[in-house]
């Protein structure tokens, strides 16, 4: 499932940034808060916005979470763009409900902020958003298996490898929309889990990463080994997957 290329996502946000009147780069200070440092999503995303923000002769501060669902670390970050005098802020919020206070905090105290990737619950806590259809990504993926296993698909053995416990929007759209597009009937559309569709063997958190996605595989290949249909959040999680597939004979 192709996404907005993450470069040409935070060069453009961060020029939207720039507000009348500012002229130096010590004024212009934005600033960009990613999930982590390591997924190449968010990498690419921060090199495009550094050279954006070079060449408009913007001030650009970056933050990351130590992992994918790091909060508490966004939270700080905001705190210290809004200490530094930052007229704005991209976010790509790792808990999409618990970082609304301090996003309100600082769009009280004039920053325009706005959500990258993920959106905020409710989406209107930032003053804009700019994010993939989550829901339709994962559907699309989940029609894609199907359709590859064809008439297999009614006796899959599905592994579900999300995101974080906490709930954040990215993590159950996309979940809830790969068993959706699979033909599987979710129940409460934002909790993961709940299904108790036969063909899925479990959900494991991986926390967006290579070695939480090899440690949730392993897991799930304990409890079934006949596993023939992987969902991952996200490229980092895949590949650790991957690694433990490959450990399995696989």
């Amino acid at each position: 499932m192709s996404r907005i290329k993450p470069r040409t996502l935070a060069a453009a946000l961060a020029a939207s940034l720039i507000l009348p009147g500012l002229a130096t780069a010590q004024d212009n200070i934005v600033c960009l808060i990613t999930k982590t440092d390591t997924n190449p999503f968010f990498v690419k995303m921060k090199e495009g916005a550094q050279a954006k923000a070079a060449e408009l002769g913007m001030t650009l501060q970056s933050y990351a979470g130590k992992i994918d669902g790091d909060n508490a670390t966004q939270v700080a970050a905001i705190e210290s763009c809004i200490a530094a005098g930052a007229k704005g802020i991209l976010i790509t919020p790792s808990d999409s409900r618990g970082i609304v206070p301090t996003v309100q905090k600082a769009r009280d105290a004039g920053l325009l902020v706005i959500a990258l990737d993920t959106p905020l619950e409710p989406i209107d806590a930032a003053d804009a958003t700019l994010a993939t259809d989550n829901f339709k990504a994962g559907e699309l993926i989940g029609q894609w298996a199907a359709a590859k296993l064809g008439d297999a698909a009614a006796d899959a053995k599905i592994a579900l490898l999300d995101l974080s416990p906490s709930g954040v929007s990215v993590d159950y759209l996309r979940d809830q929309g790969f068993l959706t597009g699979f033909g599987i009937d979710v129940k409460e559309p934002t909790i993961i889990g709940d299904e108790d569709d036969p063909r899925i063997v479990g959900n494991e958190v991986t926390n967006g990463n290579e070695e939480g996605g090899r440690t949730a595989m392993e897991n799930l290949m304990q409890i079934d080994s006949g596993i023939n249909v992987v969902y991952t959040i996200n490229e980092p999680a895949a590949a650790g997957a991957y690694e433990a597939l490959k450990s399995f004979g696989m």
